[in-house]
Formats: structure tokens, sequence, C-alpha cells
């Protein structure tokens, strides 16, 4: 199994972290301005980017702490049975959220590019916490040409 793997730093509090992670709002502002679902354990929230996108499940919610999503739906196949975590750790002048998505079957370009793509939308959350813009899908960072 191959994991994809991120930390940063936020002038933020958790609890706003933890909001802009577990609410449809809140994640509206640094992933993708179409989300639904975003709720409570067992609730499936609909990612979509031009019509199409994936579902994640909630597996795991502590409040302020960990916030865990497992991946629900066959699109994109290569995330089926993939698992996405964000641990929150408030620091004396920070939160740090370390950002993890695993179980790929296999380390490939699509991976890589995912790995480059979340580090874009982690900025995007640090900017959208510490600046109140985010720069969700389609005003996310391209990074290639297709």
């Amino acid at each position: 199994m191959y994991s994809i793997s991120h930390r940063v730093g936020i002038k933020a509090s958790a609890e706003d972290v933890y909001h802009a992670l577990t609410t449809n709002e809140g994640i509206m502002t640094w992933w993708t301005n179409d989300v639904s679902g975003a709720g409570d354990v067992g609730a499936i929230i609909k990612f979509r980017f031009n019509g199409g996108g994936p579902d994640f499940k909630v597996i795991e919610l502590v409040k302020n702490n960990l916030v865990r999503w497992q991946h629900d739906g066959d699109m994109p196949q290569a995330w089926q049975a993939t698992e996405i975590c964000f641990e929150i750790q408030p620091q004396a002048e920070q939160t740090f959220v370390n950002f993890s998505h695993s179980n790929w079957q296999e380390s490939s370009d699509f991976m890589a590019h995912c790995s480059t793509k979340w580090a874009v939308f982690l900025l995007s959350l640090k900017d959208a916490l510490e600046t109140g813009e985010g720069q969700p899908f389609p005003q996310d960072i391209q990074i290639d040409h297709n």
C-alpha cells in the first residue's frame, strides 16, 4: 500500500480548521466549490469538479482533533478503498494539519499528480483560514496543461 502525506501550519484555531474540514461551507472555501453531504460519521460527502468527482464516507470525527473519510464509489478508480485523514494539532501560534491519503494500491503518475494537487489544496485551506480567500476548484493552481 502507498500513501500521500503532507503537513501544513495554519494561523487559525483548531475549531476553525475543524469547521473548514467538516462542513459543506468550509470545504467549499478550499477544495471545490461544489460540495454536498458533509455531516456526522456515516455521512456521504459528494465532491464535484465540473459535474463529476469522488464521494467519501465520513468514518471518524474527533472534534477539533481528527477527520477521516473513506472513498465511497467507483470514481476515480485509483481511489477505491483509499482513506483521507486530517490530524489537527494546535500549537502555541498555529494549528498543524497532518494530512494523509492512504491505501493506494500502486504508486503511479496519477498518485504523483494527486500528491501535488493535495499540496495545492492544503495551501488553499491555509489561505482560506488565514486570509479569508482560498483557491478552491475551479480557481485552483493548475499543475499541468490537460
